[in-house]
């Protein structure tokens, strides 16, 4: 399986570094399809998908499912998820904070994560058990870190927002996490906060975000590192968590503890 899984990650590591030029080239691309809430996708979002899904099939075997398009269920079998622009409001203002991400899901568990950032050129790359390679040298393995002492990449938020994590409740959190890491970024793209929490730039990351496209690729990359990766109750992620909580070790429960007083303070003054 190991022999397997190393050659299928050079394969889509050659499938992304074929794309990467068109990807850059696009650039600043305007909003094509209005996906509602604010998100959009541009025509190079649905160029980028059909040209990677069909190199990966074509090479693999595999089927992808993908952002834009969709693909085959994800909890059992095997197929590739794919995000071709990640971070997508970033890449159509011309701001450098976005790539392609790429995992590779096996029984609902991301065996492969690739993370292609080509405006920053630089490429994340993992199997099952590491390490993480960025542009094809490997990084050390993650140490225990404290809070404090650590960088925090945390997701987007509107205050007055509902749905399953209410804005209110990201609101509080990033307080919460004001007073225990003055140091918290938010990028735009849930593929970075999560390739530089494997690569230990980041401590952790807070994604709010539940879609797979977004989120296996990082958690296979965060995991191959050492890193600890749940959802934000503390339960291990799987393909259809709501959420990630991914972090080195130490940063990780400080993170969840943080999460958990906040939520206990909010019962508490519905419960007034």
């Amino acid at each position: 399986m190991a022999a397997e899984l190393a050659e299928l990650l050079t394969i889509a590591s050659d499938v992304l570094d074929a794309a990467a030029p068109r990807f850059v080239e696009g650039v600043g691309a305007p909003s094509a399809v209005d996906k509602g809430r604010g998100d959009f996708a541009t025509e190079l979002d649905l160029e980028l998908e059909r040209t990677l899904s069909k190199q990966l099939t074509e090479r693999t075997g595999f089927p992808v499912h993908g952002e834009e398009f969709g693909g085959p269920q994800l909890t059992s079998g095997t197929a590739w998820v794919l995000d071709p622009i990640d971070g997508t409001f970033n890449y159509s203002a011309g701001h450098p904070l976005s790539g392609m991400l790429l995992a590779l899901v096996q029984e609902g568990e991301p065996v492969l994560g690739l993370t292609w950032l080509p405006g920053l050129g630089q490429r994340y790359a993992a199997a099952t058990g590491g390490p993480v390679f960025l542009n094809g040298k490997p990084l050390p393995s993650l140490e225990r870190k404290t809070l404090s002492s650590a960088m925090i990449g945390f997701g987007a938020f509107n205050i007055d927002g509902a749905g399953r994590i209410p804005g209110i409740f990201r609101f509080n959190l990033l307080g919460a996490l004001s007073r225990l890491s003055g140091r918290v970024r938010m990028h735009g793209s849930t593929g970075i906060d999560l390739a530089y929490t494997a690569s230990g730039v980041l401590g952790g990351a807070v994604v709010f975000g539940h879609h797979p496209w977004d989120n296996a690729a990082g958690v296979a990359l965060v995991r191959a590192a050492g890193g600890v990766v749940t959802d934000l109750l503390g339960r291990d992620w799987n393909i259809e968590s709501g959420s990630v909580l991914a972090a080195a070790p130490g940063v990780h429960e400080e993170l969840l503890d943080m999460i958990n007083a906040t939520a206990d303070r909010a019962r508490g003054e519905v419960e007034q």
